[in-house]
């Protein structure tokens, strides 16, 4: 099978079997099991010796892995992911009644979506349930891979003035259609059977809507993907393959998927958070060292900060710099940002190019046009807690942020190659 193609059908599979953020960081947990690394909690003693492979979660929504090196380490190799995308999350007392007919469930944003593509297609639900079994309290994988709701379009005849231009209403537009009245299934029914307990022990649950098409290869030669998701579990996805086969005789590679980064990263779990920090200290300690040599081994490391980009669309081409156009199946984007949005400046930008020539990867930049406003990622927010070269990489990819996403079918290939070589590189022994 093309290699391109097989990276890709690997990452679709990914894709739909894990609709959250729980599901993603259960699914690299087993990953990583099964490539032997031992799972470490952060309410124990970290027991990490030279030569052994590790990963850590915390909320399980986020993790790091992690392999050290047999000989004393000099830095980290870090790569950086986010496990959510934006979607409605299922507020508390879900269920509202409509004129005694109809029953929806209330829900709300979560992150900066495209609302319009959300509509007229079948949806399931997916997050996580917290149970009470005896004294303890459970977490449970929830997913409903079912369609379940539905968000109908208004018809244009009520309104006549919808493809001139809709503001969409959160409250009023969004709201899921979920079952008629005189049913006499409630959500919390439909949880308590797939999950197999009693719904007098559901205490509470973290639920989103999830898009239920699957991913698939199109184009007239199968060379685009499409998926929901790809921002940005294609990176974290990518990020898992690659350190899993990677080693660094002289740096602990390191790979971390923070959740929240959709809303602001300001999370105990998000890239704000001390997670990364916290990880790399303890790790250090665990080996013999103190926070001297802590702050020395960070000045000689490295963060690829992978979080995808924008590529020309074809119908829109006036909306990208005139300059720098990356575009989908022409390989990693690296970012840039005069404001400071995107951690890229001249040293880790040569440090990647290096890189990416080396393991014969195709390089492209992206800078948004000069009237046009960006958004910010993961690599200057960690930087807050972890300061340390750092730069800003993505995938090209069109409809960012729509529940379906497309993109190159050659990007995920290159975007592993990129980061095995990146992760079994020296990078303090490149820099004067």
């Amino acid at each position: 099978m093309d290699k391109y193609v097989e990276a890709s059908r690997r990452l679709i599979d990914f894709l739909d079997s894990n609709p959250s953020p729980f599901h993603v960081v259960n699914a690299l947990s087993k990953m990583y099991e099964k490539a032997g690394f031992k799972r470490l909690c952060e309410k124990d003693k970290f027991d990490v010796v030279k030569g052994g492979d590790y990963y850590v979660t915390r909320n399980n929504s986020a993790i790091i892995a992690f392999r050290v090196p047999k000989a004393d380490f000099k830095g980290f190799n870090i790569t950086s992911a986010h496990s959510d995308s934006p979607t409605f999350k299922i507020k508390a007392n879900a269920e509202i009644n409509v004129e005694k007919n109809f029953v929806k469930l209330n829900v709300e944003k979560y992150g900066g979506m495209l609302m319009a593509p959300w509509f007229d297609r079948p949806l399931g639900i997916a997050g996580r349930v917290m149970v009470k079994n005896g004294k303890k309290i459970e977490e449970r994988l929830l997913h409903i891979d079912r369609d379940i709701v539905m968000m109908p379009n208004l018809a244009i005849h009520m309104n006549r003035e919808a493809n001139e231009g809709y503001k969409y209403n959160a409250q009023i537009d969004t709201q899921p259609i979920f079952a008629e009245i005189g049913s006499n299934v409630t959500l919390y029914d439909i949880v308590a059977k797939e999950l197999g307990i009693a719904k007098e022990d559901i205490l509470d649950t973290d639920l989103f809507l999830s898009n239920r098409v699957k991913g698939t290869l199109w184009g007239a030669d199968n060379e685009f993907i499409a998926a929901g998701r790809l921002d940005d579990l294609q990176c974290a996805f990518a990020g898992a393959e690659s350190i899993v086969e990677a080693k660094n005789k002289n740096n602990i590679v390191v790979h971390s998927v923070f959740d929240n980064e959709e809303v602001g990263s300001g999370t105990k779990q998000g890239a704000a958070s001390t997670f990364l920090k916290d990880v790399l200290i303890r790790v250090n300690k665990a080996l013999g060292g103190d926070e001297e040599s802590y702050h020395q081994a960070v000045a000689r490391s490295f963060m690829v900060s992978a979080d995808n980009a924008h590529s020309v669309h074809p119908n829109y081409t006036e909306k990208a710099d005139p300059c720098n156009r990356p575009v989908v199946n022409k390989g990693v984007v690296i970012k840039y940002n005069a404001n400071q949005k995107y951690t890229t400046d001249a040293v880790s930008g040569a440090v990647f190019r290096e890189i990416c020539a080396e393991a014969k990867v195709p390089v492209q930049t992206f800078v948004n046009r000069s009237d046009a406003a960006g958004g910010s990622t993961l690599g200057n927010i960690s930087n807050t807690q972890v300061s340390l070269n750092a730069v800003d990489i993505g995938m090209a990819q069109w409809a960012m942020h729509s529940p379906y996403e497309s993109g190159g079918v050659k990007d995920t290939y290159y975007l592993e190659a990129a980061m095995k070589q990146f992760f079994k590189t020296d990078i303090s022994a490149r820099l004067a």
